[in-house]
């Protein structure tokens, strides 16, 4: 491990019986509470107006209230890619919290992967944090990078693990429960894991990139956590999950390019599950 600067829910199958117990909340409910702080960082120039232009399928204000994240908190967010969720996260937390990101590694041993992807996507967000470092204070970097490095901080030492949209990766690869069990070692009592993804019809593939709500919150449960909420924020009811690319065909990516592009724009990003998990 290394640190640089750098609801209305989805109803839900009958195996998961505490599940059904648990609160649900609907997208446009009183779920989320009054918080300036973080609306001042959702709203900051500081953001990309690209990023920003994604709030309507992205909703962070809601959805990070829901998460309840406190500006107070040590917050680990797992693969931030281009920073889309750092640009709010580490800017809110800066002054009394503390943002990590689960990072890739930057110097894997394998030459092959030197200049791959991972290396280069995390070398760029380590070098974001140094040049940005007045406005995120101490916000920095573990690595985090399965199935190498799954070890998120010391035991017993964070408020919040946060994912958005990375599941699909590590459950393709096999890598999803031991993310979910370090992500639960790492976490305080009483704190939370979030998760947002692509949300499956039953029966699909995790190589759609979508995943079923249901096995998420039976596999966060048998992890230790228990489940407490699920917002419908980030649904997408026109979201057919029948795709020629699966879930890339949709923006932001659109992976078929042209084609058919003006029918993927009108449905807009992926139907996501939203999900508020604690460490008792």
């Amino acid at each position: 491990m290394k640190k640089t600067f750098i609801a209305a829910s989805i109803a839900l199958a009958s195996t998961c019986s505490l599940s059904l117990l648990s609160t649900t909340v609907s997208a446009h409910g009183d779920e989320t509470h009054s918080n300036s702080a973080l609306q001042t960082a959702v709203d900051s120039d500081f953001r990309q107006a690209k990023n920003s232009a994604r709030d309507e399928y992205r909703h962070p204000q809601q959805t990070l209230s829901f998460f309840d994240i406190k500006p107070t908190d040590t917050v680990i967010e797992l693969w931030p890619g281009g920073g889309w969720y750092a640009e709010i996260l580490a800017p809110y937390l800066a002054a009394e919290g503390h943002y990590v990101a689960g990072n890739f590694d930057t110097n894997p041993s394998d030459e092959k992967l030197k200049n791959g992807y991972r290396a280069k996507s995390g070398k760029k967000f380590e070098a974001w944090l140094i040049d940005n470092q007045a406005k995120l204070g101490a916000a920095s970097t573990v690595t985090f990078d399965p199935p190498t490095y799954y070890a998120m901080g010391k035991d017993d030492s964070v408020d919040a693990v946060l994912t958005f949209r990375n599941l699909h990766n590590w459950a393709m690869k096999g890598y999803l429960e031991p993310v979910f069990d370090s992500a639960y070692k790492v976490l305080k009592s009483g704190g939370t894991f979030g998760i947002v993804e692509h949300r499956a019809n039953p029966g699909m593939d995790a190589k759609t990139g979508y995943m079923e709500q249901a096995e998420v919150i039976k596999l966060a449960e048998k992890a230790g956590f228990t489940f407490v909420a699920s917002s419908e924020v980030n649904a997408n009811a026109k979201d057919t999950k029948d795709y020629p690319k699966g879930v890339w065909t949709l923006p932001p990516r659109l992976a078929l390019d042209e084609q058919d592009k003006q029918k993927y724009l009108d449905i807009g990003e992926s139907d996501r599950m939203t999900l508020k998990f604690i460490k008792k």
